[in-house]
């Protein structure tokens, strides 16, 4: 009786081994969606775009999932993943104010006739930058104001890693409701336009800092002619790809131009190229003379030399 009771429990464990053994283990594909569309997805506390969406090569196994959407009630939930693909919905409910039973009775007497609307704080959010254009290398300030939280959540938007968004910080607020937040990301930018989006603790408010990222890139200069004489037009022309949105044109030579004259700012074109046409009058001294270039925040230049000789 002993030897069958043994053997049956060593059949039992190597078909449980085999079941287990037979799970796979591999990637899913997830399905979103919610109600309002538009939600943030969060997996893992990572984000991963908007309802309604579809996210492929998520590990088997256990995983975090968020919904967030300004003005409603975060969703969270514990999923378990398996191979089979699976979808996800939720319904989000609006943050509301909660009421109250008005208490109208004697005292050890209890009432549920009327009702009054408890005075809950709304949170409001306030955004600043320390400037519009930030240079590649240099650091950049937020500040601003946020009430009814005591924590803000900074999202930034832009080029690059940040075109899902990325959430960089989360700065406390003090006790006269306002918050700072220094980004120094080194070298590692893209030239571009970035947004950043201030929420409170609960992402019923919001507000936004848009500003500029600068640098990274090169200005050249070209020249129509590199020999003249005087009367002759030279048409320069060049592009900038440091972001900036203008470049200035500064000329040097003999003279009352020996440490350089400002000869024009220009607005790049939609293709970041420029181009400037400049007349060497009868008045400009002969010999050489440098046309630089430099894009409006100065973090790069080109320069051409040319001759003026006599006509």
């Amino acid at each position: 009786m002993k030897r069958i009771l043994i053997i049956s429990a060593l059949i039992i464990c190597v078909v449980i081994s085999g079941c287990i053994s037979s799970q796979p283990a591999g990637k899913s594909t997830l399905q979103f969606s919610t109600s309002p569309e538009g939600a943030q997805i969060y997996l893992d506390n990572q984000y991963h775009g908007t309802t309604p969406s579809t996210l492929s090569d998520v590990s088997t196994g256990v995983h975090s999932l968020e919904f967030r959407y300004p003005g409603y009630q975060s969703w969270k939930a514990n999923i378990t993943v398996t191979a089979a693909s699976s979808t996800y919905s939720a319904a989000l409910a609006p943050l509301v104010s909660q009421t109250k039973p008005q208490s109208t009775q004697s005292p050890g007497e209890i009432s549920t006739q009327g009702s009054v609307v408890a005075s809950v704080s709304q949170p409001a959010v306030k955004i600043l930058e320390s400037q519009d254009i930030m240079i590649i290398g240099s650091s950049q300030t937020f500040y601003g104001t946020c009430t009814g939280s005591d924590t803000v959540i900074l999202m930034l938007y832009g080029p690059g890693a940040y075109t899902n968004g990325i959430v960089v910080a989360m700065p406390s607020v003090g006790v006269d409701n306002s918050w700072s937040y220094t980004w120094n990301p080194g070298y590692s930018l893209m030239s571009g336009t970035y947004v950043l989006i201030a929420y409170d603790k609960q992402e019923i408010a919001s507000d936004k800092a848009i500003f500029s990222v600068v640098g990274g890139g090169k200005v050249s200069i070209t020249t129509s002619n590199y020999v003249i004489g005087q009367g002759d037009t030279v048409t320069y022309s060049g592009l900038c790809t440091t972001g900036a949105k203008s470049v200035t044109l500064t000329l040097f030579g003999p003279g009352q131009y020996s440490n350089g004259a400002e000869v024009a700012t220009l607005t790049l074109n939609a293709d970041n190229t420029w181009s400037y046409k400049y007349k060497f009058d009868l008045t400009k001294p002969l010999g050489s003379y440098i046309m630089t270039v430099h894009d409006a925040q100065n973090t790069a230049s080109d320069s051409v030399a040319i001759t003026l000789m006599n006509s």
